[in-house]
């Protein structure tokens, strides 16, 4: 049960650390989400709003994977029909049920609920991103599109930027060819098809 609970925890902290990164910022960390404010402010950087629902779940999730440890420990305290660890066993397993699920429904309501995306923040990473380069590769070629991407990264420019300044597409082609939503939808039509 302890290494169920444990599993749980290593989870959580994937989880949890998923979203302060999210969340990072407010203006040079990754900032796809904004956090619910519950603790406003930081101690080093005014402004700043802490991810401490998050933070408080990993803590707790240390905390059970020790006490896992401890239970582990535990069981090797058992000869014959005897073991003399009992009372560390059920109390630390009593308390990682205990600390786990009042975290987990913390977590739930304090923060996971009121998460929201920063679609402006999204949008313009997007339109930053490289990547956007790959959908330029059917129509002007790989070593072409690469190129494009290089030339994008060494002038800090986008790749729609550097494609219109190379006059390689038109504005209204490259709305069409660089739109992210319509870059999904071959995805899309694979699955149906499985």
């Amino acid at each position: 049960m302890s290494g169920a609970l444990k599993t749980v925890a290593v989870s959580l902290v994937k989880v949890a650390n998923d979203i302060r990164w999210m969340a990072s910022g407010p203006r040079c960390g990754i900032g796809e989400i904004r956090l619910p404010e519950t603790q406003p402010g930081s101690s080093i950087m005014p402004g700043k709003v802490n991810p401490v629902i998050s933070e408080s779940l990993v803590q707790v999730c240390a905390q059970v994977i020790g006490n896992d440890s401890a239970i582990t420990l535990g069981g090797l305290g058992g000869h014959f029909e005897l073991n003399l660890m009992m009372p560390l066993i059920a109390h630390n397993l009593l308390q990682s049920i205990r600390l786990l699920s009042n975290a987990a429904h913390n977590f739930s309501l304090s923060c996971i609920q009121g998460v929201e995306a920063d679609r402006q923040r999204c949008e313009e990473m997007i339109e930053k991103s490289l990547a956007l380069a790959t959908a330029l590769t059917p129509k002007i070629g790989y070593d072409h599109a690469a190129r494009v991407a290089q030339k994008a990264y060494e002038n800090r420019k986008t790749i729609r930027q550097v494609a219109l300044e190379e006059e390689l597409f038109s504005k209204e082609e490259l709305k069409h060819l660089l739109n992210p939503r319509s870059m999904t939808a071959p995805m899309k039509t694979a699955k149906k098809r499985k």
